[in-house]
């Protein structure tokens, strides 16, 4: 950036943000904890129209600095095309959640730090965990566009819009400018297929609509040899994955057929969970879901069964690693079968004992999902800065664990996790299995906790402590995705995955 705005300015500029296009430069600024977009343009330059702020002109050039509101996010989008979100294709990606806002420059110095060859995904939050930490899914892409901006990030990114349930959600996100959407048919799984006999399966197959009972399918008695894997749709095995995943495959479609009338020439890709119910999805129902999902004119990128084994929150992997790799391989061969299309983990923080598993099976055609990680990182920061806070957290969440463990899959028990007179390291407190547990799935009560004045002390001293320590914050991103990374990039590198 030129020296006239330097010498213009008493604020810090953060060196990484600064870059010039057509003319007009850009940076960021920092005055004690609190950021400001600069701009210095040519005073006739029309991309000054873009953006609200307090403008003074210095000679034929003005320059403005500007709030980091929702509308200077938007002008950055308009100004610079590389901080729009994009669809990310087959390539092997990661979606890097973040509860707070104050993330996604750690997020990419980590992806940088492997190569850049995982492609990222760094505005990613449900429409579940928006309520609550009381964020609009305008604000989660917003912040990431300014960590972003603030990293000098030009590459391709995405934008995930997870775990979308109705058609009013995929508007609102659409709306933002969201490239990926993860659909949510969990509330139409029939989990009563898991117990049914089968002549309780034939008669809820009489209550199916008409375009998606097992006779429309096509499967009836048909084999498949899918590599490895041979699988027969006899009557039970398409009945039970009829009643079970009929209603939440019809849903999916009802969601992207709107999804593309919606978006028009925006590009939109689409991902279809399917984790998080009772029992794991068998290769059959795999198979029953992409057929379905043909039939009815679905197009998607990335697909998220539910495993075998336990995807807790926080924590790795809990199960038998060979029988896991059994079944992912099947999982693998029928998303060949069938697409491609990527197998999405979700829940995939920390699971760090399966990462090269999920890459070397798939050739690379994975998609890692993750959220609380970074605000578990965030904690730590705390931890290091201000033990008093820290503890403060930590007997609220465990006070507030049992009542808050009700929508997650945990297996954390409060009476196994330290007790705070007994803690002498506190930053180790984070690698605790039953502690780590309780401060991930306790995240919307700490930071909607709040006092009869309207404040909300955990939260305004936490993202004070953040927003004052940004590099210590930045610095544990870094290393703790390094690790979440490195094996999906030595796996491609073993196997000559292009990412």
């Amino acid at each position: 950036m030129s020296m006239e705005l330097i010498h213009a300015t008493n604020l810090e500029l953060i060196s990484r943000s600064m870059i010039r296009q057509d003319g007009v430069e850009f940076a960021l600024a920092r005055a004690g904890s609190h950021q400001h977009l600069l701009i210095y343009a040519p005073s006739t330059s029309k991309v000054l129209d873009f953006f609200t702020g307090e403008s003074a002109t210095i000679v034929d050039r003005t320059l403005l600095v500007c709030p980091l509101s929702s509308q200077n996010a938007k002008g950055l989008r308009l100004a610079l095309p590389w901080l729009r979100p994009q669809p990310l294709g087959l390539s092997t990606s990661a979606g890097l959640g973040d509860r707070l806002g104050l993330a996604t420059p750690g997020h990419v110095r980590a992806i940088r730090a492997t190569g850049n060859r995982i492609v990222p995904i760094f505005a990613q939050q449900s429409i579940r965990e928006n309520t609550r930490t009381g964020r609009t899914p305008r604000q989660v892409l917003d912040d990431a566009i300014w960590g972003m901006f603030a990293e000098g990030w030009q590459d391709k990114f995405g934008a995930d819009a997870d775990h979308l349930k109705t058609t009013d959600d995929v508007d609102s996100c659409l709306a933002c400018g969201y490239s990926f959407f993860t659909i949510d048919p969990g509330d139409h799984v029939d989990n009563r297929a898991e117990t049914a006999s089968l002549n309780e399966l034939r008669q809820m197959v009489e209550a199916l609509p008409s375009e998606v009972i097992p006779s429309a399918s096509g499967l009836a008695g048909r084999s498949f040899t899918i590599e490895h894997l041979t699988i027969h749709f006899d009557e039970p095995t398409l009945l039970k994955a009829a009643v079970k995943y009929s209603r939440a495959v019809q849903h999916v479609a009802k969601m992207y057929h709107h999804l593309i009338q919606a978006a028009g020439q925006h590009p939109v890709e689409l991902e279809v969970s399917v984790d998080e119910t009772e029992q794991p999805t068998t290769h059959a129902e795999h198979v029953y879901i992409a057929s379905e999902l043909q039939r009815l004119g679905v197009h998607w990128i990335s697909l998220a069964p539910r495993y075998i084994g336990r995807f807790e929150k926080g924590v790795d992997y809990l199960g038998d690693l060979k029988a896991f790799e059994a079944d992912f391989a099947g999982h693998a061969a029928i998303a060949r079968h069938f697409g491609p299309y990527k197998l999405s983990l979700h829940s995939g923080s920390d699971k760090y004992s399966i990462y090269s598993i999920a890459a070397r099976l798939t050739n690379g055609l994975v998609h890692l999902k993750t959220a609380g990680t970074s605000y578990l990182e965030a904690l730590r920061t705390v931890a290091v800065v201000d033990v008093p806070l820290f503890r403060e957290i930590y007997a609220f969440a465990r006070e507030h664990y049992e009542v808050d463990r009700a929508s997650y899959h945990v297996s954390a028990i409060l009476e196994r996790a330290p007790l705070p007179e007994s803690i002498t390291d506190w930053p180790t407190l984070l690698d605790q299995f039953d502690a780590r547990e309780i401060f991930h799935v306790t995240f919307g009560s700490v930071l909607r906790y709040e006092l009869s004045d309207g404040s909300r002390p955990f939260y305004d001293s936490l993202m004070n402590l953040l927003q004052n320590n940004p590099e210590v914050y930045a610095n544990n991103l870094e290393k703790h995705f390094i690790r979440h990374l490195t094996p999906f990039i030595l796996q491609s590198s073993a196997t000559g995955i292009s990412g």
